[in-house]
């Protein structure tokens, strides 16, 4: 019997690698976790520095898979994923295809309870300012937010990165009980856990954030049940919105026919056309009927992305063009064209890439030339990309690539966040909540745009650079 101790899913996998390497069998592995590991017995570790060497490979499906089941609180999640490592090496390569085998059904769905878990994480988080005073230091940054959570799972290390990107300019902390963040506005810092008892008492924000919380509060859609099931009770000491619900819904029937005569945005996004099953042949037939914004209308057809499902990279542009919209595929009219002759000259094979849009549908205005009329792009505004957005969300969790490409403004802030700027941070190498290896750079239209020859050439080459690194940076 081989006793082996693991704590993260970095120790699972690198032990794993040995044990399938020595062809050790579920049935003689006790996995186990921190004090849980006999008294008896030494950990029988597998040497990493042993003669045992590693040469399988699995899908990457199963890594994602793992990486998040790995955050799971229950005992029996080592086991679990060693089992379905070792079947999918020895017995059963497209296993995890097989969403009736126990196994894999059960990884899923301690993998949805750690996804909707950081999903909580992240609505739940409120911060309190507090003020410090540095020492031995030159910064004069001297304000500290603070939050403290208590996440069902171990999962701080899988959302700490959606706050450093969400609040990349404040110096915050993030407390759980079984560890803890810190962001300095350049990386995170993790350290052990921290009791409630150790976090600041109310603030001046708290206040600020209840005005808030009062002025968007929807009383048309509240349903009480459904409330407390996605804003557990348990969280709501750390909400400080949560004082105001008995009031707000009491005033709710009153503010509904305020907010009839005056409604900002569209009532529904893509989420609610999404199927059941969301790999990418359900998304596309599920999104030919979206409605969730009035581009439907106008346009000849929803143009969905296209390529295989375990495409390494992803390209992502803003919306369907003419062509596109009466062909119905992405990049086949000017842009894609150029678009070709880019991957031609970078080594990039097209059917090895899937490639998308933020919006699905052609946004245009009509105007009538001596030619006939004409249908001339249109920016899509902010409201029509928020509603198509989980579609292009739902296709890079179907793909999990290894790099996504943001062609040009409105991809790069969709994915990077509203205030990124693809003249600073073009080229650049950045980690984002659907891929650690995001890049940005000049939608091919805006090079074909270009009126100036010297800078349209400049445009061109740097394009060509981010394409490459796109492709060294995939493997």
């Amino acid at each position: 019997m081989h006793f082996v101790n693991v704590e993260t899913f970095e120790d699972w996998r690198e032990a794993s690698r040995h044990l399938i390497a020595s062809k050790t069998k579920p049935s003689d592995i006790r996995w186990t976790t921190g004090d849980d590991q006999p008294s008896l017995f030494e950990s029988d570790q597998p040497n990493p520095t042993g003669s045992a060497s590693a040469t399988f490979s699995v899908p990457k499906e199963f890594l994602q898979l793992a990486r998040n089941v790995a955050c799971h609180r229950d005992d029996q999640r080592w086991a679990l994923l060693y089992r379905t490592l070792w079947r999918i090496v020895f017995d059963e390569r497209h296993l995890l295809e097989i969403t009736t085998d126990q196994d894999v059904y059960k990884l899923t769905q301690m993998q949805k309870g750690v996804t909707r878990d950081v999903h909580k994480m992240k609505a739940f988080v409120r911060f309190r300012k507090i003020t410090s005073d540095i020492s031995n230091t030159t910064s004069d940054v001297t304000e500290r937010f603070i939050a403290w959570h208590r996440p069902d799972h171990r999962i701080l290390r899988l959302a700490a990165p959606f706050f450093a990107r969400r609040f990349k300019g404040m110096h915050w902390s993030i407390l759980t009980p079984d560890e803890s963040v810190t962001w300095d506005q350049k990386m995170l810092n993790y350290g052990p856990g921290v009791p409630v008892s150790e976090t600041p008492d109310q603030d001046a924000l708290e206040e600020l954030w209840k005005t808030y919380y009062a002025s968007i509060f929807n009383p048309a859609r509240v349903k009480v049940a459904m409330m407390k099931r996605e804003m557990p009770v348990r969280h709501w000491p750390t909400l400080p919105e949560a004082s105001l619900i008995d009031d707000l819904l009491q005033k709710a029937p009153g503010r509904v026919t305020e907010m009839i005569a005056d409604t900002e945005g569209f009532a529904e996004t893509a989420t609610n056309f999404m199927p059941e099953h969301k790999d990418l042949v359900s998304l596309r037939r599920a999104a030919e009927s979206c409605r969730a914004c009035s581009l439907h209308q106008s346009a000849t057809q929803t143009v969905f992305g296209e390529g295989p499902r375990d495409a390494r990279i992803v390209l992502v542009g803003e919306q369907p063009g003419d062509r596109e919209d009466l062909q119905g595929h992405p990049f086949v009219g000017p842009a894609g064209e150029l678009l070709d002759e880019a991957f031609q000259l970078v080594g990039i094979q097209r059917s090895e890439v899937y490639i998308t849009n933020v919006v699905k549908h052609f946004k245009f205005t009509e105007t009538t030339t001596s030619r006939g009329k004409r249908r001339l792009h249109q920016k899509p505004d902010s409201r029509e990309i928020f509603a198509c957005r989980p579609w292009l969300e739902a296709e890079l969790s179907a793909i999990r690539p290894n790099v996504v490409v943001c062609l040009g403004a409105t991809a790069a802030q969709a994915l990077c966040g509203r205030d990124f700027r693809i003249t600073k941070d073009r080229g650049k190498i950045l980690p984002t909540e659907w891929c650690t290896q995001t890049i940005a750079s000049w939608h091919p239209a805006a090079i074909l745009r270009m009126p100036d020859r010297l800078r349209r050439k400049q445009m061109h080459e740097q394009w060509l650079s981010d394409l490459t690194l796109a492709m060294d940076t995939a493997g």
